[in-house]
């Protein structure tokens, strides 16, 4: 498949993915539950839009870190030619286990692994060779990874001299929307051209109950011509930029597994925006992406 239109870059988090189902109540300490599905497969905000952004063709370059077991190892080979580069660090590899539920819904039991000592050194160097102006970068999972959370701004600040389009999807903090979360998470909005959010992030962060008080709120962190962009699962995606609102409808289809929807949402929307085209086209590719995906078993992309 041809891979054209402007790299997009993206770095975040990358883990493996252990999905157990469904389970309808959580158990008794001390006791065993056996569930009726499992599947092991690459995950994390970064592997999972990475991957879904190789499926569509689109140009990409993924910069993430693996841990030094067989994991890590398992890791790379699922990139094939585009395998990971970096050496892998001293650590276990990050696993996350997602326990579904008859909703379709997840809840998330994360290991500290790899994740909490990838450098944000390595990530700068391979930002400063390999970003090109006019390039999307996408800065996602990054409360998963401390260290680069904790420079993040210097990242912001290096990419915006590198003439770099700067997309944002942090995730959810792992303590919480605190205080100085919220500050660290506003300096981020400053220096960023495209915010991803799901609508609990936005109104978490901005105290709103009203999505569209909240993508007012976030915009006004953001630099003038900035986009706000909320995913909003069965009611679409919508999208503020310059006061002007575009939104996106999901077809209707049958739940199966959300798990990396948001993440997949990410590339179906990037590829259009890195190719040039408006804001509708690509929230119409985002939710068309991510509804493919949560209604398929085995998950199907493209």
């Amino acid at each position: 498949m041809s891979r054209t239109g402007a790299t997009i870059h993206v770095v975040g988090n990358l883990n493996v993915d252990l999905i157990m189902g469904t389970l309808c109540a959580w158990p008794a300490i001390g006791t065993e539950t056996v569930l009726p599905h499992s599947e092991l497969r690459l995950g994390g905000a970064a592997g999972n839009t990475a991957l879904a952004l190789r499926a569509i063709g689109a140009r990409y370059n993924l910069i993430a870190s693996r841990g030094s077991d067989i994991f890590g190892a398992w890791l790379a080979e699922q990139f094939g030619s585009d395998a990971l580069s970096d050496p892998p660090l001293p650590a276990p590899t990050t696993i996350s286990v997602g326990l579904v539920d008859p909703s379709g819904e997840r809840t998330f039991l994360t290991s500290t692994g790899h994740l909490d000592a990838w450098d944000a050194a390595t990530v700068a160097t391979r930002l400063s060779a390999e970003v090109r102006p006019g390039d999307w970068v996408l800065l996602t999972g990054s409360f998963l990874c401390p260290r680069i959370a904790a420079t993040q701004s210097e990242l912001l600040s290096l990419l915006n001299s590198l003439g770099a389009r700067i997309a944002l999807d942090p995730g959810w903090p792992t303590g919480g929307w605190t205080d100085d979360i919220k500050a660290a998470t506003h300096r981020w909005l400053g220096a960023s051209h495209c915010l991803l959010f799901n609508e609990v992030e936005a109104t978490s962060l901005t105290g709103e109950t009203d999505i569209v008080a909240a993508a007012r709120a976030l915009a006004a962190m953001m630099p003038s011509n900035g986009m706000v962009v909320i995913k909003r699962g069965a009611d679409g995606a919508d999208a503020w930029q310059n006061g002007e609102h575009h939104h996106a409808a999901s077809p209707k289809v049958k739940v199966i597994d959300t798990i990396g929807a948001g993440d997949i949402f990410n590339a179906g929307f990037l590829h259009p925006m890195a190719d040039g085209r408006d804001i509708d086209a690509a929230l119409a590719a985002g939710v068309a992406l991510a509804s493919r995906a949560i209604s398929t078993s085995p998950r199907q992309i493209a």
